[in-house]
């Protein structure tokens, strides 16, 4: 090799580091569309069994299907939002006529009774709880910056909403957008193994997706009825809420148990701890506890071996690694992530030993 050879492949190689430099930073400045089209992407997984129907079985066309499949979706996101943003208003004008004594008192006698049915020292909390301390390093100077805030993230939302429907709405009417838009950035050489492992990756998250659904909907209405039976405040709500953080493995159950507990005493301030609030806060727990056994000896293994065909143990370590290196955002996407490079692994590299161990039942 000459010094001429040398020169061009130094200058080559540098070009192409400068082109990777550029669409990394491309990527960076479109990281909001690139989040958009992800989204979209998923939920389309969610919808497109129902687009499926729509089109297939009750013969509507694809422009028709795919704005019902997204009017059911919003509909069932406003239902959400309509849970949410009346409670959410109640709290703000509770707020608004507070009274900090009897809030004070509140708090003060909860503690105490918690303190002398565990037989704690309280001295700690008394301190603490003080009016001077509760409110000695609130700065309301930060208020007018903060319904700024609140005004540009509700800003923010409207237009990713709309952005995300907007995508949404061809990724339901044309199922192969995805695939084209994909294929157009691969050679033709590896197109055929894109190709399946796209139309594998699909079926399999969307029925992982459906599943999850599923699941929610579970722990929803077992929580909703042991919270019902013993009135607690806005049931419905506090279920959805622990059941959604069920989303987040293994830690989502945890807080979800701190959560419903917290809220199911709040319920019952000014009754008598030792024979109201403790009994029905454990009945709640119970309750929960029943839930979570159900969640993880039936749905979860229904879920993973009739969806990403992935094996317990190898979920938790997963699991357990993503939450190290990400926290519990990574810990939620392990799994659909982990599937697809599954998928992908055995298109491209199938006699791989250790990739045909982790692929035998796909």
């Amino acid at each position: 090799m000459n010094s001429r050879e040398i020169t061009a492949g130094v200058f080559w190689a540098i070009i192409k580091l400068l082109g990777l430099c550029i669409v990394a930073w491309l990527l960076f400045q479109l990281k909001s569309l690139i989040i958009y089209m992800l989204i979209a992407g998923v939920v389309s997984l969610i919808g497109r069994p129902i687009s499926q129907f729509l089109s297939e079985k009750v013969k509507l066309n694809s422009i028709l299907a795919s704005t019902i499949s997204i009017i059911f979706l919003l509909g069932i996101l406003t239902s959400i939002f309509s849970l949410f943003v009346p409670l959410f208003i109640k709290q703000v004008e509770n707020l608004a006529l507070l009274n900090i004594d009897k809030l004070k008192i509140n708090i003060e006698t909860l503690v105490n009774e918690i303190s002398i049915y565990f037989q704690l020292d309280n001295s700690f909390w008394k301190q603490q709880l003080s009016v001077d301390n509760l409110f000695k390093n609130v700065n309301f100077g930060l208020l007018p910056e903060l319904i700024n805030q609140t005004l540009e993230l509700f800003g923010g939302f409207t237009v990713g909403l709309f952005s995300i429907v907007f995508i949404l709405f061809f990724f339901l009417k044309d199922s192969f957008i995805q695939k084209r838009i994909i294929l157009a950035m691969v050679e033709d050489k590896i197109s055929d193994k894109v190709e399946k492992s796209i139309n594998k990756i699909k079926n399999l998250l969307s029925r992982y997706f459906l599943g999850l659904l599923m699941q929610i909907s579970i722990l929803l209405i077992i929580y909703s009825i042991v919270l019902s039976i013993l009135d607690v405040q806005n049931a419905f709500v506090i279920a959805f809420l622990c059941a959604l953080l069920n989303l987040i493995p293994y830690l989502g159950p945890i807080i979800g148990a701190f959560l419903i507990s917290i809220l199911t005493m709040s319920s019952f301030l000014g009754s008598d701890f030792s024979t109201i609030i403790m009994p029905k806060t454990l009945f709640v727990l119970v309750g929960f506890l029943i839930g979570q056994i159900i969640d993880n000896f039936f749905s979860q293994p229904f879920i993973f071996s009739n969806s990403v065909k992935s094996h317990p143990l190898e979920i938790f370590i997963l699991i357990l690694a993503a939450g190290t290196l990400t926290g519990p955002v990574g810990m939620i996407f392990a799994i659909p992530l982990y599937t697809s490079l599954k998928v992908i692994g055995q298109e491209f590299f199938p006699k791989n030993k250790i990739i045909k161990s982790l692929t035998k039942n796909f």
